[in-house]
């Protein structure tokens, strides 16, 4: 599970009761320590721990980016010093969470102490005048399930925002010529989103592999090879799927990546006669996606879609394909074999792909369950986000990693994937990773495009409706 940590910096004014945003600012201290948050206080900024000076908020900055917080959350333990809040949230650039708690009944002379909602309000305004997007759990109480699950939620989006804001990804030689598909402007994605690509030609992930020979973990692999697969291969061909598998870690590690696209096919079989599917397969499923037909946009669609469930739920990359022979919105998820092993509905089969005669690739239905299907992309200076949900249903059987999904309107989909900027590749995972993937949209400058048209409907999910 991905580790996520928030800056703590609760907010007070002071024409309202001090000791009553103290007391809250403990009980919502203890409340994210019993649901189990990493947070960094500001207790040794001034002796209330509690936000209000704006010239504190240089100390409060320092101290946070020091820690390297993932996200900002600012409850309003009385109304709040908005404006301080907005430079604090400005000056961080991280995501931001807002909310206060419920305030109590006016006493017997009519008096309120807190005013936290109306707060929430202002602060709200003072953010978009700084142009500092922010995510909002609507006013309840602390022991509310609500409170919880938006802090939930908000971690999933800190992580994906983080990800995006860090990835770095294993280019392994060119795309292959016939894919103008997946071309992609490397210098864009830097200068936009600071994702980085470190390019290296097939030459040296084969030299990598003949030099990973008689390594431990190669060993290890072949073991679990050999315990969770159906070998239909010599054993020559397992050995270089291990070796393959290794190399490409250890490539991963140098160049410093969180992920990697490779040429699949077919310069890596004419040197080791593999292919790479089954040892992409085995990276997924530690946690490390390995895209097909050096798909850059892919990479970034999985490590997004994977750092949605907190790093918990493995991610399939898959060819959109054909649609379903009796069901009008079903559609065929499919590849060679790149989806994790722990997804697969059986024992998966290591053998021969469809398009090649080669061996390394994976074949199995993967297992059924609700599903969110993503895929980043872009074109002419522009990038968007498609998502959605869908849920997998039985059809015939096919070669290779696949699943049948069915989704609420298959017409409007292919559609959207055909008119662009999308491709015939997406990224899914199983549970309801739309919202959270929906939210991190607005931290990362990219439109969020759903194909359930839906918005409203994601909206009310973000509030707990």
């Amino acid at each position: 599970m991905d580790h996520i940590t928030l800056g703590y910096a609760p907010t007070r004014r002071s024409i309202f009761s001090a000791p009553d945003a103290l007391k809250y600012r403990a009980l919502t201290k203890r409340r994210l320590e019993e649901l189990g948050a990493s947070i960094v206080d500001i207790d040794d900024i001034n002796q209330e721990g509690l936000l209000y000076d704006p010239r504190e908020i240089p100390a409060i900055a320092a101290k946070f980016k020091t820690a390297k917080i993932d996200g900002l959350f600012i409850p309003h333990c009385n109304f709040g010093t908005e404006y301080a809040a907005a430079r604090l949230a400005k000056e961080m650039g991280v995501p931001v969470l807002l909310w206060g708690p419920r305030d109590e009944a006016p006493d017997e002379k009519g008096i309120r102490l807190r005013d936290s909602q109306c707060g929430l309000f202002a602060t709200g305004k003072v953010l978009r005048r700084y142009q500092t997007p922010f995510t909002y759990i609507p006013n309840c109480r602390l022991e509310d399930a609500e409170f919880g699950r938006g802090l939930d939620f908000f971690q999933k989006v800190c992580n994906i925002v983080r990800v995006f804001r860090r990835t770095r990804i294993l280019q392994i030689s060119t795309r292959p010529f016939d894919f103008l598909t997946t071309m992609c402007n490397e210098g864009e994605l830097l200068e936009k989103f600071n994702i980085q690509l470190a390019p290296i030609p097939m030459t040296e992930l084969v030299e990598t592999a003949g030099k990973v020979k008689g390594m431990s973990e190669v060993d290890k692999t072949i073991a679990f090879i050999r315990e969770n697969m159906k070998i239909e291969v010599d054993g020559e061909a397992v050995e270089n799927v291990a070796l393959l598998k290794t190399a490409m870690r250890l490539l991963i590690e140098k160049y410093e990546c969180n992920a990697a696209a490779i040429q699949c096919w077919n310069a890596l079989q004419s040197e080791l006669g593999v292919m790479p599917c089954a040892a992409n397969s085995l990276l997924a499923d530690e946690g490390i996606p390995v895209v097909c037909e050096t798909d850059i946009h892919g990479a970034i669609t999985s490590l997004l879609v994977q750092a949605a469930s907190l790093g918990k739920e493995p991610v399939l990359f898959a060819d959109w394909t054909v649609r379903h022979p009796e069901n009008d919105n079903g559609e065929l998820l499919q590849h060679c074999g790149p989806w994790p092993v722990s997804v697969a509905k059986e024992k998966p089969a290591l053998c021969k792909p469809l398009a090649f005669d080669f061996p390394g690739a994976v074949s199995a239905e993967a297992k059924h369950g609700e599903l969110t299907i993503a895929r980043f992309d872009g074109d002419n200076g522009e990038y968007s986000l498609l998502l959605g949900n869908a849920k997998a249903v039985d059809g015939p059987y096919n070669l290779g990693t696949y699943l049948w999904i069915e989704v609420k309107n298959w017409k409007r989909l292919e559609t959207k994937i055909v008119e662009g900027p999308y491709i015939h590749h997406c990224t899914a995972t199983y549970g309801n990773a739309a919202p959270a993937l929906y939210e991190a949209c607005k931290y990362m400058g990219i439109k969020a495009d759903l194909y359930d048209d839906n918005e409203e409907e994601i909206k009310a999910w973000i509030r707990g409706e």
